[in-house]
């Protein structure tokens, strides 16, 4: 870590050590606390800007709560940094988001003062309303507090959840970190509402209409009005919300004028606020869908371009730009975000969803019964599909191909590199009902200059390579491992580019011709692509031996994203370690059995390479 002098913060373990120092001290620890906070990130890279603005805020919520009895229920994980360095964790901080360190985000198997896990948005006044209605059933004399930001409370999950206790009586407190921002600007009606500094209308009406006795405004980093207000509130029961004013960035310079550039970031120079390692020669796939995106909506004005809250990591920067009319970013409402693009869509414009593959899942029944059920053109973007590294876990994307496979007539495609996300983008924006487009957060191959856009044949495959006695059915971006596995064992591979309609005819036609076929998916086993391959076998009685090979019934820690490849046995090593196990598996069968051995298969192998274009 950077050697910064810390000698008060170096006192304080636990937050039992912070209960433990005079009040008149505890600017100074706030000042060693963000200057940590910035040596650690700069050194390890993470989120950031938004932790920054919660140090007073965290200081003075330990300080007053009896924690880890009394629960502090943080929402998404964004501003928890300061926390983790006061409940035991600063020495590992360095090592967040990596392998072996602490999660960039909540989690109740780190630490006993993580209430509640969180990475995704807006869950915490729900969960810290169970945890309070639980206190009192169990007669515990203790504590729950929500801290959530202003863009968690644009969710539709948060109203409920105020809607739910203003009504309960509970004893919860939910304290509003007011700083305007999502990882955007912050975006609707409620964010014009909570700018009414005064307190006695707008946002004091608004939240006392809802059964909360409401305090504030106040400022958020003033620690002894902070503790004062925070003070005053703990004395008191029943719902009751805290609305604090606080600065994304706040302390670094950098962060305070560009608190989207450092919401999250890569290790970066301390004095100068340069970030490291953020450049590559080569695209992202969330960039080439962006520019994409652009060239799509010159051509046809009927497109736009719907995100929740996510403007930046979709890629939309340049789009929201250049067509502000038609560009809407609708908050974290991910519910809402794919029902008015059915709106959308049901007046004759072709609305694209950009949307992360974990978030799409907060809005399942809208793409099913919004959406599919009216055979309405909408086209899904899905972002972050597959293993992103770092964020881990929650920000996984291992479930949409099983959960998107089951709905009627949703098109559903896996491109393999830059120019292939572009076609079957450029082929969903033209279908007549709803599409899906999945794609990594990785690094891809740029289109030739000046490629044209072709409309891909509806469910079609592509042999990328014949092979003998094996056949390799790619989903997506591991087809670059299957090739290079192939070349080892002179397999062939199919680039299978739809998961639905899946290309039977290929399918049949390959079980046929191979003695064994191996599905290849970055993607959960269970219901995915590799699960419709052997559905379409059996549906047509083709007995051939599968193996399939996929993410596991297991969640991905953080790591890089090479590390999580590896955990799922998805690298190259363990997909030829697996294939090469089932075959030996498999020889004995096949020299004694009815059906041909691999060696006296290759005649019949050759025949079928001449089949397979």
């Amino acid at each position: 870590m950077n050697a910064i002098a810390c000698p008060l913060l170096e006192l304080v373990e636990t937050p039992a050590d912070l209960r433990a120092l005079p009040p008149a001290v505890l600017p100074r620890l706030a000042d060693e606390l963000r200057s940590c906070l910035i040596g650690s990130v700069a050194e390890s890279g993470g989120h950031f800007a938004a932790g920054l603005g919660t140090v007073e805020l965290t200081i003075a919520l330990h300080y007053l709560f009896d924690t880890p009895a009394d629960a502090l229920v943080w929402d998404v994980g964004h501003q928890c940094y300061p926390h983790k360095i006061l409940t035991g964790r600063r020495a590992r901080l360095p090592a967040i988001r990596r392998r072996g360190g602490p999660s960039g985000f909540l989690r109740r198997d780190e630490s006993p003062y993580d209430a509640f896990g969180a990475g995704h948005s807006s869950t915490s006044i729900s969960a810290a309303l169970g945890i309070a209605v639980a206190n009192a059933r169990l007669g515990r004399d203790r504590r729950a507090v929500a801290i959530i930001g202003d863009g968690g409370l644009t969710a539709g999950l948060a109203f409920e959840a105020l809607d739910h206790a203003g009504a309960t009586g509970a004893d919860l407190l939910v304290v509003l970190n007011d700083n305007r921002m999502s990882i955007s600007p912050n975006v609707g009606a409620l964010s014009e509402c909570l700018r009414d500094r005064a307190g006695t209308g707008g946002a004091a009406a608004w939240f006392e209409g809802l059964g909360f006795e409401y305090r504030g405004p106040v400022d958020g980093h003033d620690l002894p009005a902070l503790l004062a207000a925070i003070g005053d509130v703990r004395s008191r029961r029943g719902p009751r919300l805290l609305h604090v004013v606080t600065q994304k960035g706040r302390g670094y310079r950098p962060a305070e004028r560009d608190p989207i550039k450092y919401h999250g970031v890569t290790p970066f120079d301390v004095e100068n606020g340069t970030l490291t390692g953020a450049g590559s020669a080569q695209p992202t796939y969330t960039q080439l869908f962006g520019d994409w995106l652009c060239e799509a909506a010159e051509r046809d004005p009927r497109i736009v371009a719907i995100t929740p809250a996510m403007r930046e990591g979709s890629g939309l920067v340049r789009f929201a730009s250049r067509f502000p009319d038609r560009y809407f970013d609708v908050g974290i409402a991910e519910q809402h975000a794919v029902t008015f693009a059915a709106g959308l869509a049901a007046q004759g414009l072709r609305p694209v969803v950009a949307i992360y593959s974990t978030f799409l899942q907060r809005a399942y029944d809208q793409l099913v019964h919004d959406v599919a059920l009216q055979k309405l053109p909408v086209l899904f973007a899905i972002d972050r599909a597959g293993l992103v590294g770092p964020d881990g876990a929650t920000h996984n994307g291992g479930l949409d191909l099983s959960f998107l496979r089951c709905v009627p007539g949703l098109t559903v495609m896996a491109p393999t590199d830059g120019e292939e996300l572009r076609n079957m983008l450029h082929t969903g924006i033209g279908l007549d009902g709803p599409a899906a487009v999945r794609y990594p957060r990785a690094l891809t191959t740029a289109p030739a200059p000046g490629a044209p856009l072709v409309t891909l044949p509806h469910g079609a495959s592509e042999v990328r390579r014949n092979g003998s006695s094996i056949a390799i059915l790619a989903f997506g971006t591991l087809l670059a491992t299957a090739m290079d596995v192939a070349e080892e064992i002179d397999a062939t591979v199919v680039n299978m580019r739809y998961v639905k309609p899946l290309d039977a005819r290929r399918v049949a036609e390959l079980a046929r011709g191979h003695e064994l076929l191996v599905t290849l998916e970055e993607s959960a086993l269970a219901g995915g692509a590799g699960a419709a391959v052997t559905e379409c076998l059996a549906a047509r009685g083709l007995a051939v031996p599968v193996l399939n090979l996929g993410l596991p019934d297991a969640f991905i820690e953080h790591g890089t994203r090479d590390e999580a490849l590896a955990d799922a046995r998805l690298d190259r090593a363990a997909v030829l370690a697996a294939i090469e196990a089932r075959r030996a598996q498999l020889e004995p069968e096949v020299e004694t059995g009815p059906r041909r051995s691999f060696g006296s298969f290759a005649l019949g192998s050759a025949l079928s390479r001449a089949r397979l274009r």
